[in-house]
């Protein structure tokens, strides 16, 4: 995902005015290396980590940029400066809201930069480089026939990606 999309969802969604619908907003913190590797392998976040702090620090070379290629499916997923904390936040708010679901904090929660769900395992594409949806799914999965105060939940979800990449 390009982050200016999420300027343009902000916009829609002012302009529409659904943020006075919104009874309230959580400020996530980024996902931790132990939830990233929920579903995604040490080696892809270690790459991904590795390849931003190049980036970040000018170490990034055109070369390297190439053989980026081989660690995705296709070269529509370019290198960024502050791309790991970009992922880490988008995939930080899918688990808070997966978070406060569980715990009946919530009926509903959106992530309005989540949705990217075309990421593999080890593997970016499509523009998405962490799944936060999985992410989120094995979050809400922890609750299934698990009886305990914690866990608030009915167990019925519907999860829609919002893949403004289409």
């Amino acid at each position: 995902m390009k982050p200016h999309r999420l300027t343009l969802t902000n916009s829609l969604v002012l302009g529409y005015g659904l943020h006075k619908m919104i009874h309230h907003m959580y400020s996530p913190r980024p996902a931790n290396r132990e939830e990233l590797e929920m579903y995604h392998t040490k080696q892809y976040i270690d790459l991904i980590e590795r390849k931003t702090r190049e980036q970040d620090e000018g170490l990034l070379k055109q070369e390297d940029l190439a053989s980026l290629k081989d660690h995705y499916e296709n070269d529509d997923c370019p290198v960024f400066g502050g791309m790991y904390h970009f992922f880490a936040q988008y995939a930080g708010a899918s688990l808070i809201g997966a978070r406060a679901l569980i715990s009946g904090k919530a009926d509903i929660a959106i992530n309005w930069s989540g949705g990217l769900h075309h990421a593999k395992k080890n593997d970016a594409s499509g523009f998405c480089y962490v799944n936060d949806i999985v992410l989120a799914i094995l979050e809400l999965l922890r609750c299934v026939g698990y009886s305990s105060p914690s866990c608030q939940t009915k167990g019925r979800w519907q999860i829609l990606p919002s893949s403004a990449v289409h």
